[in-house]
């Protein structure tokens, strides 16, 4: 993640033509999502997860090694499709999980800070040493030169990260296929998948469409997705712009990123206090999303200037809106997995991240051709602050799931 969009540029990519890339990503995450996640609740959680993994290896490697536009938009697609299938399905199986060893009533905020946290701490970690590679192969006698000349430009010191990320990957389908367990399910055959997926993805839209608490989720990951869009894409400039390289540009921003999920992982572990303190799920996730808001005003208005209070308030603001993320997600998701039964919980899931990722793609297509500046922080800033205010009034919170009839 921290150097992929200079990576991109690297290759001769304008702004516009990255924003097209993560559309192209965003885009195919959308339309996969819902088929994708009637399939893990139909075929199970851990052949959809091997399959995402797989998806991935190739994935990267293609962006890692790819020095045209059609090479990297392939890539793209074929991680947007990864990711579609990994939708949710994880935490699907944690929920089942759990719900199978201690019933449906089981406790479900806490597990799911925790494994928010336990992301947050992985993915600043990650980033951290994806930032640091470029950088370093630059140093003393310039390996990553050195690199690229050996590869005739295919390999660039940019391009490690994504590589090593192809090599985790195949770590990770490794782990699922040796170790991961899930609840018993009955047996799959593809009579069973091709008519279960629909009735399952049907199902999922069904909720959205009648039930006002989930409806509320939706629209909140759709705001989250804009901002989110706007941050992925501007910021990597911004610090590139701040230390005038790319090299220390990614570095910087690898290092602003690890605060940042630094503070995601402290907001998902604070989650279930945030939700004691306020009273509810639903007043912490307003409380947590104006908080985020409340970072994309710092961001906006700091976007002018690289003068050091600017920039001090500039990683101010980004922390802050990482933070609220972290706190609102677990109590959203423990109020949105009370309301959908297993066999729709991962539809619910991608119905969440489609909502989430196609408003990020239309918001990233619209930032490439807007003017450079506050406006786009201060517009999504607006669209996030609009997302918080759903939830001023309480919706009936039922301990039952809502089951729809096909």
């Amino acid at each position: 993640m921290a150097s992929l969009v200079l990576l991109f540029s690297e290759r001769g990519m304008s702004l516009a033509a990255v924003a097209g890339l993560f559309a192209a990503h965003s885009l195919t995450v959308a339309v996969l999502e819902l088929p994708t996640g009637g399939l893990s609740d139909v075929l199970g959680r851990r052949p959809v997860l091997a399959m995402a993994g797989a998806l991935n290896v190739v994935a990267f490697a293609l962006v890692g090694l790819g020095t045209t536009a059609w090479v990297l938009t392939a890539g793209m697609v074929l991680m947007g499709a990864a990711r579609a299938l990994a939708s949710g399905t994880a935490e699907a199986w944690y929920v089942d999980t759990v719900q199978a060893h201690s019933g449906p009533g089981a406790e479900l905020r806490t597990g799911l800070a925790r494994g928010g946290s336990a992301t947050s701490a992985a993915l600043a970690a990650g980033i951290l040493l994806g930032g640091a590679l470029p950088w370093l192969l630059g140093l003393g006698p310039d390996l990553g030169a050195r690199l690229s000349e050996a590869t005739s430009g295919a390999v660039l010191p940019l391009s490690v990260p994504v590589l090593l990320g192809a090599a985790v990957r195949i770590v990770f389908v490794c782990y699922v296929l040796t170790v991961l367990r899930e609840p018993p399910r009955p047996a799959a055959t593809p009579r069973s998948v091709l008519r279960g997926v629909p009735v399952t993805v049907l199902g999922g839209l069904r909720l959205g469409g009648r039930d006002a608490l989930v409806r509320r989720v939706l629209l909140t990951a759709a705001a989250v997705g804009s901002a989110l869009a706007v941050v992925e894409l501007l910021m990597p400039g911004r610090t590139a712009a701040l230390t005038g390289a790319t090299g220390s540009g990614a570095m910087a921003y690898a290092a602003l990123s690890c605060a940042g999920f630094v503070c995601g992982g402290v907001g998902s572990h604070l989650a279930p206090l945030a939700a004691r303190v306020a009273g509810s799920g639903e007043r912490a996730v307003l409380v947590c999303l104006g908080g985020c808001a409340g970072g994309m005003l710092l961001l906006g208005v700091t976007a002018s200037t690289t003068h050091l209070l600017a920039t001090t308030l500039a990683v101010v603001g980004f922390c802050l809106f990482h933070l609220g993320i972290g706190a609102a997600s677990p109590n959203e998701n423990e109020l949105l997995h009370r309301r959908v039964p297993s066999a729709q919980r991962a539809t619910a899931l991608s119905v969440q991240s489609l909502a989430q990722q196609l408003v990020g793609a239309l918001t990233g297509l619209a930032v490439g051709v807007l003017p450079p500046g506050p406006l786009p922080w201060l517009l999504t800033g607006a669209v996030l602050f609009s997302g918080a205010l759903l939830w001023l009034r309480r919706a009936g919170v039922r301990s039952t799931p809502v089951t729809t009839t096909t």
